[in-house]
């Protein structure tokens, strides 16, 4: 099942970017593109063009969410790997630490190597 939502959703995508593609740049920021000339069959092309993507987009939305569902299924809920209610007073599992050891008089410093010696 996953498989083929996941080629679906590759399929949406390729479509997608296709469609973004073909559209007209309106953009008037960098006063770029856009132009004179608003026939109506340009419009109307745009809106069709714009339809398109609005559905092909909600698609792609709909099959990302499919798949977050389908991957996640069968996995623990949370991302600590236990249940949280489990956890005491919302205290979150830490990984052990490893300190140096100071037993033997050592200072517990990192060792540096020597200075090379120069002319």
């Amino acid at each position: 099942m996953e498989n083929v939502v996941l080629i679906v959703h590759l399929i949406i995508a390729v479509f997608l970017i296709a469609v973004v593609l073909l559209q007209r740049s309106e953009g008037g920021a960098l006063g770029i593109g856009g132009g004179g000339g608003g026939m109506v069959s340009q419009r109307g092309a745009a809106s069709a063009l714009s339809k398109v993507t609005w559905a092909l987009a909600i698609g792609f939305i709909c099959t990302s969410i499919i798949l977050t569902i389908l991957s996640g299924a069968g996995r623990d809920a949370s991302i600590f790997g236990s249940d949280p209610a489990s956890l005491e007073d919302g205290a979150i599992p830490l990984p052990e630490l490893s300190l140096p050891d100071l037993s033997n008089g050592g200072t517990g410093d990192i060792p540096l190597p020597a200075a090379p010696s120069g002319n």
